[in-house]
């Protein structure tokens, strides 16, 4: 059997495949955070079409931590239904499901997190929508117990694993980058005391969650910005999670801020252009003894394939692709391995914003063409 479809295991967690569906934002969810019957059934069609692991889209664990409308929140026991009925479709559906958790610090307005946004430091930077308040140190212990507190609901309301978000500029990043960090206590400077906050969060979960549960975490590789997070430190930072006894690193890159080199390339329409993590995925393979995620830009089988084989990678992670396709995987298995029908034009982000939920725009417009002809 091709190395894509081995049937693999993370602490307790038996995956059928190593495809992961990785973490993006589905704009359906009603306003308040709790999940909608749309969103229930986008991941139930990602569970029937073959994906070994749905990571779902990033979680907020307290109101001030919300970036865009639509979006999950696990900030309160009274969405326990909504939740427990999520789970249960995707079980239905032979699927397994991680929740991520995120907050997304100075990376929301005021509108949005109903207060000034917090950050680890008041920097105004180009992926900060405003001037964001430093936070203290007691409100780094309430964000870091709502880590926590999010988890124990993930568990109790049957997720399987939880991921949490620590890549793309949202709060955990921003601790890890000296471009957003400019602390002069113990959660600044050096990339030890740059870790102190993630390794705090990480710690609070694996304490509230218990040794036997899978505790993931999506890592920037590099920030790909003057100033920012660069591998180096961001192979310390594996590293250290690692021995801390994390289960998984998924490996992305990237900011709002970083140009052509963000988390969501465009124009990925050659093999050349496709894994372009890849490489940062690799040397944090190698300084870690825990399973590693890659994402970005996978979009061939062959790429995909030998990413397993010959850089090592655990798992393979997709997730514009997943929107056109939810089938993909299954399609790979059944023999037809064209590439991914994903064109990575970004443009299934716009119907979240405006019409209550991403979907892929191109393949709409291929269907109503066809009807009309």
């Amino acid at each position: 059997m091709a190395a894509l479809f081995e049937k693999t295991v993370i602490n307790g967690m038996t995956l059928r495949n190593r495809m992961v569906r990785s973490a993006t934002w589905e704009g359906m969810c009603e306003p308040d955070g709790r999940p909608s019957q749309k969103l229930i059934d986008c991941y139930a069609d990602l569970a029937r079409g073959g994906i070994g692991l749905i990571i779902s889209g990033y979680t907020f664990v307290r109101p001030e931590g919300k970036q865009l409308p639509g979006k999950m929140g696990i900030h309160t026991d009274d969405f326990a239904g909504d939740f427990e009925n999520l789970t249960a479709a995707v079980h239905a559906a032979g699927g397994t499901i991680a929740i991520q958790l995120v907050h997304a610090g100075g990376q929301t307005n005021t509108k949005t997190a109903g207060r000034q946004p917090v950050a680890p430091s008041a920097v105004k930077v180009a992926q900060f929508p405003e001037m964001p308040a430093e936070l203290t140190k007691n409100e780094i212990n309430e964000i870091v117990k709502a880590f926590g507190d999010g988890a124990r609901r993930a568990r109790s309301w049957g997720f399987d694993a939880v991921q949490l978000h620590g890549a793309h500029g949202y709060l955990i990043n921003q601790f890890l980058s000296p471009h957003t960090n400019l602390r002069t206590d113990e959660y600044g400077g050096t990339i030890e005391n740059r870790c102190r906050f993630l390794l705090e969060v990480y710690r609070k979960v694996r304490e509230t969650v218990g040794e036997d549960y899978p505790v993931l975490i999506k890592l920037t590789g590099s920030d790909n910005l003057e100033g920012g997070l660069e591998n180096a430190d961001a192979v310390n930072a594996a590293r250290k999670l690692a021995q801390a006894g994390i289960d998984a690193i998924e490996i992305s890159a990237g900011t709002s801020a970083s140009g052509k080199q963000n988390a969501t390339r465009t124009k990925i329409n050659t093999p050349e252009k496709e894994a372009y993590n890849l490489e940062l995925a690799r040397r944090i393979k190698k300084a870690v003894g825990c399973s590693v995620m890659v994402v970005g830009g996978f979009r061939s089988y062959e790429i995909a394939e030998k990413a397993c084989i010959d850089a090592d990678m655990d798992f393979i992670s997709l997730a514009r692709p997943l929107i056109r396709e939810p089938g993909l995987p299954n399609r790979w298995l059944q023999g037809d391995r064209s590439p991914a029908r994903c064109i990575s034009c970004n443009s299934c982000f716009g119907p979240g914003l405006e019409e209550g939920g991403i979907y892929c725009v191109m393949e709409k417009r291929e269907r109503e063409k066809a009807t009309k002809s």
